[in-house]
């Protein structure tokens, strides 16, 4: 019997499918360990906060607390509104009341007219049934208030990263995660990956410069069809926008992971010959220089943009070498 040698290709698949098996249920663990740790909404009764601004009186206008949380004791016509604190009603408040990174406490003997928005906290009440108009709602998302309270306090933390286990958690289960979106999307269109990957080393200027006129092309014609085209028809073409930027965010993501992977490997590691290593390579170096303190931003913009510019050339066969002078 004949034994006839693999392609590339299907050993790079053999191979894609052994390290999905190894790493989809370290990825599934761990992503379940972050969710149950750190999604996991506090119990008991929740304890006011002594540095609540407190409202008293008849207030006609929306009630704001930036930073710190809302105490009520009065009446407010409007509504009310805490970002990264609670609001706690001992009083009367006829429009809605909301809270981004806090909880709403709303006090026995107390009234609320409109909906009640929680997102990071929870929804306290007393044990009898609350005044509520019966027609209102409430809508709840328990889960990261500590977080969300932070950020709202400290708007610049966004940039400047706190270094804790969950920090390195969720560094590591991102790793896995485009480790392995990766893996499929090269074994799947290996073709494709290796002409965007050449075509990003011959000019990669040019292909930025492409995705940036792209993004403004894409910016303003969504605008301009949010605003002239009718409704339904502008929400159409905005999804379609956003499904094409999606798309090309995710496949110039991993365009860029193996040209990177390729470039440490001949730099840094050249007798290193196992593929899978060197996307493994690319990926934890973008996904470890996104996680700096205030250069994250700048790295997710350009990336964004490169991708753009890959996705919208991938199709077309261009002529990406520079003419010699004596061909002039």
């Amino acid at each position: 019997m004949i034994a006839y040698p693999l392609s590339p290709e299907i050993r790079f698949s053999a191979c894609a499918a052994q390290v999905f098996r190894k790493t989809i249920p370290l990825l599934g663990a761990l992503l379940l360990w972050i969710i149950a740790v750190h999604a996991q909404p506090a119990t008991g009764p929740h304890p006011d906060d002594p540095n609540a601004r407190v409202i008293e009186g008849v207030s006609n206008t929306t009630v704001f607390g930036l930073g710190q949380s809302i105490k009520i004791v009065g009446s407010v016509k409007e509504g009310a509104i805490a970002f990264g604190g609670d609001v706690i009603v001992e009083g009367s408040v006829d429009g809605d009341v909301a809270a981004i990174g806090g909880s709403v406490i709303q006090r026995e003997g107390s009234r609320i007219g409109g909906d009640v928005i929680v997102l990071g906290g929870l929804y306290h009440h007393g044990k009898a049934a609350p005044g509520r108009d019966p027609q209102s709602v409430t809508i709840m998302y328990a889960g990261y208030e500590d977080e969300l309270r932070h950020v709202m306090r400290e708007p610049f933390s966004l940039v400047t990263p706190r270094f804790t286990a969950a920090f390195f958690g969720i560094r590591l289960l991102a790793i896995l995660f485009w480790f392995v979106i990766s893996l499929a999307l090269t074994a799947a269109m290996p073709n494709t990956v290796s002409r965007a990957v050449a075509r990003l080393q011959l000019t990669s200027l040019r292909v930025a410069l492409i995705g940036l006129l792209g993004a403004f092309v894409i910016t303003v014609g969504v605008v301009v069809c949010l605003l002239v085209l009718p409704e339904v028809v502008g929400v159409m073409l905005s999804i379609l926008a956003s499904l094409l930027v999606l798309v090309a965010m995710l496949f110039g993501r991993v365009v860029i992971a193996a040209a990177t992977g390729r470039w440490l490997q001949r730099r840094f590691l050249p007798r290193l010959q196992s593929e899978s290593l060197t996307l493994l390579l690319g990926v934890a170096f973008w996904v470890v220089l996104a996680s700096l303190p205030y250069v994250w931003p700048i790295v997710i913009g350009g990336m964004t943009v490169v991708s753009l510019g890959l996705a919208l050339t991938a199709r077309y066969r261009i002529n990406w070498k520079k003419t010699s002078p004596e061909k002039l």
